[in-house]
């Protein structure tokens, strides 16, 4: 009886384990699927991340390589011009350049703002008389500011004197404004010029190729004329830019010109007013 029961513990024993083995092993396998598409899943966001990462270097490569072919072809067409007059008209749009810059600057510190400036010189007259309207012209910038300092000196000789002097140094401060212009303009009449002095010349020697050839080939005409017309081309790109930043500097200085005149006929109204 003894010996039943033990086996009889025994086989239940041993089923409760085989029991218990396959219940883990059901709970296990949903979990590694659970780890196998998790995993999954990372390397599809790992690839998905990694893609447009290629995709952004491929598109700065493309561009890298757009830029040395730009330059290159820019290189090319340069020693195809002949270097001597295509420097000429590099160094034309370097100098032009140059003055439209010092013209841009210079006049973007001789810009103030009048109202205020009127309005600051009637008050310090007000309380100081005409020597401290004349101490903010003269701590104030700018052509406007030379010219009240010009006019307000000659206070003590009458209206008459004071406009007359504005006039007269307003016309000095524009000499000033006006600086360096011609050269901007020589710059923007040279580079052209240059350009087809290169062309002529070009020209000139494709037909001394074709007359020692003997015959009037294709290849030889073509090539001739397409490296003389590339300085013209060149020295046209530059009238342009330079022109185009002339235009603007011109539009400035008549901006201030009539800004000029303008505050001008103020700072007479107000002479007039303190004088009485």
């Amino acid at each position: 009886m003894k010996k039943i029961f033990a086996v009889v513990a025994a086989v239940a024993v041993f089923a409760f384990g085989m029991a218990t083995n396959v219940n883990a092993q059901k709970e296990a396998a949903p979990a590694a699927e659970a780890i196998e598409v998790a995993e999954a899943e990372q390397a599809t966001e790992a690839v998905e991340a990694a893609e447009p990462a290629e995709g952004v270097e491929a598109v700065e490569t493309e561009e890298e390589v757009a830029e040395e072919g730009m330059h290159q072809t820019l290189k090319t067409k340069f020693i195809e011009g002949g270097a001597f007059f295509m420097s000429l008209v590099v160094f034309c749009l370097i100098f032009g350049l140059a003055f439209c810059i010092e013209r841009i600057i210079y006049l973007s510190l001789s810009t103030v703002n009048t109202n205020k400036l009127l309005k600051e010189l009637d008050e310090a007259w007000d309380k100081g008389g005409v020597e401290a309207a004349m101490e903010v012209c003269r701590n104030t910038r700018g052509p406007v500011a030379s010219i009240f300092y010009q006019g307000l000196s000659r206070y003590t000789e009458g209206v008459d004197v004071v406009e007359k002097t504005v006039a007269s140094y307003g016309s000095v401060q524009l000499g000033l404004l006006e600086k360096n212009l011609s050269w901007i303009s020589l710059f923007i009449a040279l580079a052209p010029m240059l350009g087809f002095m290169g062309t002529v010349i070009g020209m000139i020697e494709a037909f001394d190729k074709i007359q020692q050839a003997g015959d009037i080939s294709a290849t030889v005409v073509a090539g001739g004329i397409k490296v003389a017309l590339l300085t013209t081309l060149l020295g046209l790109i530059v009238a342009i830019i330079l022109q185009i930043f002339y235009n603007y500097i011109l539009s400035r200085i008549d901006a201030m010109t009539n800004e000029m005149e303008d505050s001008s006929i103020s700072l007479l109204d107000i002479v007039v007013k303190h004088s009485k």
